[in-house]
């Protein structure tokens, strides 16, 4: 009878010569639970599934939200001042809600789940939002348009129109923090091709989320600036609906993680086990303290989870690892004291579970350098859109939109996508050869961002300085077209913005998938979207200090020809450059993540066997 030992070598060779029954090596599962065949699972198939998916997603999405403020204006009734607040409620509420989907995901659901049950949320919403809106507020038959406001609602006809507009925040939240990770599962990143694509990944998740965003800009912004707002509301839910079956048609084919349980409960037994311990005594050369990890092996081929090695820094969390003598004494007084602390998770915690409380407290000062990046980008969709109106709009008979100029910015992404991939990282990559580096860094290529988004602000603010120059001297009243400056004059600033956002959101996309821990992933992908958020909420806090403080009658009122917007722009300029700084500090400073390599050690015949 073959022993175990050649029983595992002739597995062994088996894969070896049919590769295309080979298991992926980062722990991946199948549907059933089972570890994930590379051949049937996962790749560019199940990914090019969820990039259109998120296309379409997104179409739905921006389908509402880009002309909700007129919605609210010309059919709900409300005035300016309301409508814009109401819109940033909404919209906060959005990425707010992307925390709720990121911890049910990787605490309980997994990321499939999550969004699967969270897109079906988006397209009730959606349908609930055509059918309350046709049924009962665009009513007289026909208004909606900017020549016929409509007429009052009752409460109760309000209070489903709230519901659906809220439902729909919710399941595009929730959804969407989840669907970018759950899009990079689908490559086994300890192959170097797979490794590879899933790289690549993110950028062209990126580009799908313009290319859907674009669609709504132009063409659904169009119908619904025209009064045809059912029209509108009934495409963005038969978006959503085509994304939702085009996404479980894919579920035979995806990878699975198995969530990890409640992070927050492991992050607040970290802070009460180093409490507890706070007299124990760590330091640099303290060779002989006995740190507690449990095995990785199980853990590894289990569900894909990797231990994290020890860092130096934030001393007193490691304490919470740490073997203390006393239970040792326990144990040789005939107790079980060390097995005793290893039960209760509230004394002695792993070292995996307080590097993910260190590795969240090093990505919080990099997040928060984001956000003042966030509120350059909100001024493409406030400000930018205000000082176009302000502009020369009009070539021949035609009128272009000031909204629209958005395309732009769209069409610099999916360029500087192309000219990143293809040409900037290759050739960083051959400069920096003998350092072993490949291309730039993702906190690099964040910097890079900044950079680039204070050009814009410079830009935009130059163009403005034009703007006034040649503004309309008798248009003491007007609040549109107030200077013969063509609107295309706009255009470097929106193509800057486009490509500083290759450069700072999918380096973040990039950067907290990788560095966030193997159980955290999706809380990762949240921090971009909070990021977003907090931009929109900052710079709101600014206009209204900026027209607070600025003489009367301030640097952006109704009449921009009045005002000084170009102020506000270097303004931003000045502070996002300050910003930088802080950020070069704060990059310097990180310390990356460090896992153990993934093994199976003697679980491989096992594992072997379930593959083939």
């Amino acid at each position: 009878m073959p022993t175990r030992e050649c029983v595992s070598v002739i597995v062994k060779e088996k894969i070896k010569n049919d590769q295309e029954e080979a298991c992926t090596l980062d722990g991946a599962v199948d549907r059933h639970g089972r570890p994930a065949i590379k051949r049937r699972t996962g790749t560019w198939i199940a990914g090019i599934l969820i990039l259109v998916n998120q296309g379409l997603a997104t179409l739905a999405f921006f389908g509402v939200g880009v002309n909700l403020v007129l919605f609210l204006t010309r059919v709900v009734g409300q005035n300016n001042a309301d409508a814009a607040n109401n819109v940033s409620k909404w919209t906060g509420t959005v990425y707010i809600f992307s925390l709720l989907g990121a911890f049910l995901s990787d605490s309980y659901w997994g990321r499939y789940k999550t969004c699967a049950i969270f897109q079906a949320i988006f397209v009730i919403g959606l349908v609930s939002l055509s059918v309350s809106s046709y049924a009962f507020l665009l009513k007289p038959s026909g208004c909606g348009d900017e020549g016929n406001p409509c007429g009052s609602h009752s409460s109760l006809h309000m209070a489903l129109f709230y519901l659906s507009i809220y439902l729909t925040a919710l399941g595009n939240g929730g959804y969407q923090p989840n669907i970018a990770t759950f899009g990079a599962d689908q490559f086994d990143e300890e192959d170097p091709k797979e490794g590879h694509s899933k790289i690549a990944f993110f950028s062209y998740f990126y580009l799908a989320l313009n290319l859907g965003s674009l669609f709504s800009n132009t063409i659904l912004g169009y119908f619904e600036d025209e009064g045809m707002w059912a029209l509108g509301f009934w495409a963005s839910a038969g978006s959503a609906t085509m994304a939702l079956i085009l996404f479980l048609i894919g579920t035979p084919r995806y990878r699975h993680f198995k969530p990890t349980g409640n992070p927050l409960s492991r992050i607040c037994q970290v802070v009460v086990a180093a409490t507890r311990k706070w007299k124990v005594q760590i330091s640099d050369d303290d060779h002989d303290l006995l740190f507690y990890e449990r095995d990785g092996i199980k853990q590894t081929s289990q569900n894909g989870a990797r231990n994290i090695l020890h860092t130096q820094g934030f001393k007193f969390l490691d304490k919470a690892a740490v073997i203390t003598r006393k239970s040792d004494n326990d144990k040789n007084n005939g107790g079980d004291g060390e097995n005793i602390d290893m039960r209760n998770p509230w004394v002695l915690c792993t070292v995996t579970q307080v590097e993910e409380v260190k590795c969240i407290l090093r990505l919080l000062p990099i997040w928060l350098c984001t956000i003042l990046y966030s509120v350059v980008f909100t001024q493409m969709a406030s400000l930018f859109v205000e000082q176009g109106a302000a502009m020369k709009t009009n070539i021949s008979t035609f009128h272009i939109p000031p909204a629209s100029m958005s395309s732009f910015d769209i069409l610099s992404v999916a360029a500087f996508i192309f000219i990143y991939r293809r040409v900037l990282d290759p050739l960083v990559e051959r400069l920096t050869r003998k350092s072993g580096t490949r291309g730039f860094t993702e906190l690099q290529r964040m910097g890079v961002g900044l950079v680039i988004a204070i050009m814009a602000m410079i830009s935009a603010g130059v163009v403005e300085i034009f703007r006034l120059k040649y503004s309309i001297k008798d248009c003491n009243s007007c609040e549109s077209k107030a200077s013969t400056l063509s609107i295309f004059w706009q255009i470097p600033q929106y193509v800057l913005i486009g490509a500083s956002e290759v450069f700072m959101y999918v380096g973040q996309l990039e950067f907290f998938n990788g560095q966030a821990p193997d159980g955290l992933k999706s809380f990762g992908s949240a921090l971009c979207m909070t990021s977003i958020s907090l931009g929109n909420y900052v710079s709101s806090l600014l206009v209204t200090i900026v027209m607070k403080i600025s003489t009367r009658p301030g640097w952006i009122p109704g009449n921009l020809n009045k005002g000084h917007l170009d102020r506000f722009y270097f303004l931003l300029a000045a502070l996002t450059t300050a910003d930088l700084f802080i950020y070069i500090i704060c990059a310097r400073w990180y310390k990356y993540i460090k896992f153990e390599e993934r093994t199976v050690g003697d679980n491989a015949h096992d594992i072997i066997d379930q593959c083939v």
